[in-house]
């Protein structure tokens, strides 16, 4: 019975893609100029791989729930300067904290890992050029 269940499991998981609500093309493609307000800091959470295709993630921003993200999107969000704390939840919970600078951009590489029933997640800040990369890489899921 157990053998089934794993199984079924992983068909599924390989059966399709998963969806979800995606962004305005034209927000997607201002987004991909890299800029944010003097004032204020700016935080990209993309996901630029194929592994974990059929699984949605969802993503909260202190505490609160920003969306969901599928393979190859990313979510934006502007924040006040100051301490962040982004969590992403599959079939564990991740989290990782940030300081956004005023100005600044902050690139978060949602890494979707092996789980035993479900795919996992990794929260890793990333460095400018290899951040861009990847949100270039990605397109824009509906950000609440």
């Amino acid at each position: 019975m157990k053998k089934m269940f794993i199984a079924a499991v992983l068909a599924s998981s390989l059966a399709g893609c998963a969806s979800v609500p995606m962004g305005d093309a034209k927000q997607d493609a201002a987004l991909k100029t890299f800029s944010v307000p003097t004032d204020k800091a700016g935080v990209y959470i993309y996901r630029n791989e194929s592994m974990g295709a059929a699984v949605k993630m969802d993503v909260e921003l202190d505490g609160k729930p920003i969306g969901q993200t599928a393979a190859n999107t990313y979510l934006y969000k502007e924040v006040a300067p100051g301490k962040h704390l982004i969590t992403s939840k599959a079939e564990n919970t991740d989290t990782l904290e940030i300081d956004a600078k005023p100005g600044s951009l902050n690139y978060v590489w949602q890494e979707v890992k092996m789980g035993i029933m479900y795919a996992r997640t990794k929260l890793n800040l990333m460095g400018e050029a290899e951040g861009k990369k990847g949100v270039l890489e990605t397109k824009l899921a509906e950000t609440k």
